[in-house]
């Protein structure tokens, strides 16, 4: 099975990014699902479709829950089987495993996977706290811990074990914010430089506001069918050649060391195996920057470059496009926006483009090959999954 495709894309849509008042988290997700029917016209979404998978982290933000009928519901898909999945922000990611391995084992054909969040219309401090819950409540929350403060403590472990510094940090975002700037869809549509990040205000040393990803309203979806019914939805198909999941700690506490992410590493090295390639390999990806010490960390762990060198790996300019491997063209979770339940399903719409030469400005040339990493709270859930081009 090495290498074999496990389940084929034929579609994704994606909504707008950012600030969408006046709109419910359902009517976001029909934006992204109905982007992926118009793309796929041999699709018959009610006859073809036979179970969907969505993420979605939190009923709080709209007092909403039941997500999957739902979204059934409202895309006219009833009586078809559902299933939500919450592995924090990496909801989405845990869906498109889930859907993969649908399919995979043969009791699917056809199936619709996504995320969504809607959290603009919240305050800061009640975004903050719900999505607190994803980090272990007696050790972390209590004691006032949020997430700027878990990555933070990450950032200033990588800095004082490996010397990685500010300006190396302020660099990720501004390649991020650049990349977005082509991408119509992303929240953020301004580039910003490294003397604007490190003048920004610090919500937890050494990370400054332009270093953390934004509260995001948006919903990503895509249809998977069995490898062998590709064609008949799409001559450009892309198939998932890899899909792994893994855990950790779920308070930093208990971790060995804090300048690893090792769900991402065993995530990937897993992932790597399946698909039988090596990470030099790979020729774009998309990885979960919620803030910028978590892309350099991931350089490291996923294989891009070695432990340590995650800071010199941005100075040198190798994750830019036209770089060794271009990482976030999108404008990542940094810039193009963060929902949380829907960013896993959305790293995949950015590869998905890039693999069918559909990324406009940003395509990286020749790209057959892709990788999309989607982390939970403070990397204690992960997903990898790995794609290649349909020829």
């Amino acid at each position: 099975m090495v290498g074999k495709p496990l389940a084929t894309i034929v579609s994704a849509g994606l909504s707008k990014f950012g600030r969408r008042d006046g709109l419910y988290w359902r009517e976001l997700f029909i934006e992204a699902a109905t982007e992926a029917f118009e793309r796929c016209p041999n699709l018959d979404p009610r006859k073809d479709i036979k179970a969907i998978f969505i993420g979605h982290m939190g009923e709080s933000y709209e007092h909403q829950g039941h997500t999957a009928p739902t979204i059934a519901d409202w895309l006219g898909l009833t009586p078809v089987q559902g299933f939500r999945l919450e592995s924090a922000c990496a909801s989405s990611g845990a869906a498109l495993r889930c859907a993969v391995m649908a399919i995979a084992s043969g009791l699917v054909d056809v199936v619709l996977v996504g995320g969504v969040e809607k959290m603009t219309h919240r305050s800061t401090a009640e975004v903050t706290e719900f999505l607190a819950m994803a980090s272990d409540f007696p050790f972390e929350q209590w004691n006032g811990l949020t997430f700027p403060g878990l990555y933070a403590l990450m950032a200033t472990a990588h800095m004082h074990k490996y010397g990685t510094r500010e300006e190396q940090l302020a660099m990720v975002a501004v390649k991020n914010h650049r990349n977005a700037t082509m991408n119509p869809k992303a929240q953020f549509q301004r580039a910003i430089t490294v003397e604007e990040v490190l003048k920004s205000r610090v919500i937890a040393w050494p990370l400054k506001l332009y270093d953390c990803s934004p509260i995001t309203d948006g919903a990503s979806c895509a249809i998977l069918v069995r490898p062998e019914l590709a064609r008949r939805f799409t001559d450009t198909p892309v198939h998932i050649i890899a899909s792994a999941g893994a855990t950790d700690k779920i308070g930093v506490h208990e971790r060995e060391d804090l300048t690893t992410l090792l769900s991402a590493r065993v995530a990937s090295q897993e992932a790597y195996r399946m698909a039988g390639i090596e990470p030099k390999d790979v020729d774009v990806a998309e990885v979960h920057d919620c803030f910028t010490i978590a892309e350099i960390m991931l350089y490291e762990d996923l294989g891009f470059c070695p432990k340590g060198y995650g800071g010199k790996f941005i100075e040198e300019g190798q994750p830019e496009i036209g770089g060794k491997i271009p990482i976030n063209t999108s404008g990542g979770l940094k810039a193009k926006g963060h929902p949380v339940g829907a960013t896993g399903v959305a790293q995949l719409y950015e590869v998905y483009l890039q693999l069918t030469n559909q990324a406009g400005p940003r395509q990286v040339s020749g790209a057959e090959i892709g990788l999309t990493h989607n982390m939970g709270g403070s990397g204690a859930s992960a997903f990898v999954h790995i794609y290649k081009r349909g020829d």
